[in-house]
């Protein structure tokens, strides 16, 4: 039996039709119908364009964000696809906060929907810095059909940890 690290949370009948999945070689094919394309960030530049036109559109009224970035130390093995930030910092005599979102190198390559939804996730976390009900549903208000999205992006990273077919 395949251990679904990343969805133990879920339901043994969603985990039984991903491990079915699996067996008979086709999660790539279910991946690729969902999410066949991909995004045009590739930069740290164009990432901070990005999370900055979804903070305008959807969280005016949040703090301002001086730092976007794609990151190569976040992986899996940290438990982390992204990272939101406060970092203070004496200045003059000042103390100053600089907000920062740090994103996965893994989603370079990801679908737009899941980059986009790391983002949403992590912006959300300016308003609700827990994992609550009010989180998640400022998440759906400003991506809905964030649960989805949620799940298969779960889905592509257990794909991503299969071994490669023989």
């Amino acid at each position: 039996m395949t251990a679904l690290k990343y969805l133990q949370a879920y339901p043994p009948a969603l985990q039984e039709q991903v491990r079915q999945l699996i067996e008979r070689g086709q999660l790539a094919d279910y991946l690729s119908q969902r999410y066949p394309g991909r995004h045009a960030v590739q930069s740290d530049k164009a990432l901070y364009s990005y999370a900055m036109a979804l903070k305008q559109e959807h969280l005016r009224n949040a703090p301002a964000i001086d730092k976007v970035l794609f990151d190569n130390r976040l992986d899996l093995t940290h438990r982390a696809l992204g990272l939101h930030t406060a970092v203070s910092r004496v200045q003059g005599g000042k103390l100053k906060a600089k907000k920062e979102i740090r994103i996965a190198s893994l989603f370079k390559d990801a679908a737009p929907q899941f980059l986009q939804m790391i983002v949403v996730h992590e912006l959300a976390h300016f308003r609700e810095s827990d994992h609550n009900k009010a989180f998640y549903q400022l998440c759906e208000h400003m991506l809905p059909g964030y649960h989805q999205l949620e799940f298969d992006l779960r889905v592509y990273l257990t794909y991503r940890d299969l071994p490669p077919p023989t």
